[in-house]
């Protein structure tokens, strides 16, 4: 018979013993140096904290299988992406000695304003849901790690000259949603209460950027024959994750007509 299919087990390995608590506090969240510089137990990243794609680790689990379903998540920092990955991914907090598949922020990592995620990290539940918890948008700390003393990127984001720090900071937050648009089947998309709407506005450059700008040179008027081949063209859409707005740290109080109008438009 074919060997069983491989699936990244939804308990990580409890870690060794350790001489002190704090070790294994950091291991479940601590420190934010301490918890950069090594990845969870059990843990696998797809994107690394220096804008890397690593695939060696993650191909022998998709290889074999295609009957998932990918999950990703996107917000700015704070807001609860990981709280929410780990509650997907099943985790339970009650049980000694065991780790989040997900590190999420403590109030040492609050205190210095630190992110917590970086890259985009990858797990794969007993319920084959892959599951991609992603690095902060809008991340005052990101750009700070990301900044050279003349203001520059660290990161090659694009190719060619490096790009000034705050630019290339923000393409990446547009490269994350687009990336998670297209190897998704949902997209959560977190911000802090209803009247945020600056993921409202990555998202619509995600989408557009997704759905293929025509060229204007294609517009003039030209043959029958070449104007139905670029109205086939135009029509052929790529691929979009369908996209799942949460509003973390609501108050309970209806939406409106208006509110709903305008974040439609």
């Amino acid at each position: 018979p074919p060997p069983p299919p491989k699936i990244l087990l939804a308990k990580p390995p409890l870690p060794p013993p350790s001489s002190s608590g704090a070790d294994d506090e950091g291991a479940g969240g601590g420190g934010g140096a301490r918890a950069r510089q090594g990845p969870q137990p059990g843990s696998l990243s797809l994107v690394s904290d220096a804008w890397e794609v690593h695939t060696d680790k993650i191909l022998p689990y998709l290889t074999e299988n295609n009957d998932f379903m990918v999950i990703g998540i996107i917000g700015p920092p704070g807001v609860g992406k990981s709280t929410i990955m780990n509650e997907l991914y099943g985790y339970d907090g009650s049980s000694p000695g065991m780790h989040p598949p997900f590190a999420t922020q403590t109030e040492e990592i609050k205190a210095m304003a630190k992110h917590c995620t970086a890259g985009v990290d990858f797990r794969i539940s007993h319920e084959r849901v892959i599951l991609l918890d992603t690095q902060p948008v809008y991340s005052p700390s990101i750009l700070m790690d990301m900044m050279r003393p003349d203001g520059s990127s660290s990161l090659p984001v694009l190719n060619g000259d490096p790009l000034p720090a705050d630019l290339a900071h923000e393409l990446m937050g547009i490269q994350l949603g687009v990336f998670l648009a297209s190897v998704c089947n949902i997209v959560l998309v977190v911000s802090e209460g209803i009247n945020d709407f600056s993921m409202w506005e990555l998202m619509l450059t995600v989408d557009l950027l997704k759905n293929n700008i025509p060229d204007p040179s294609l517009l003039t008027s030209s043959t029958p024959e070449k104007d139905n081949k670029n109205d086939n063209q135009s029509g052929s859409e790529d691929y979009m994750a369908d996209l799942c707005f949460v509003h973390a740290r609501s108050s309970e109080f209806p939406v409106g007509k208006r509110k709903i109008l305008l974040q439609n438009d």
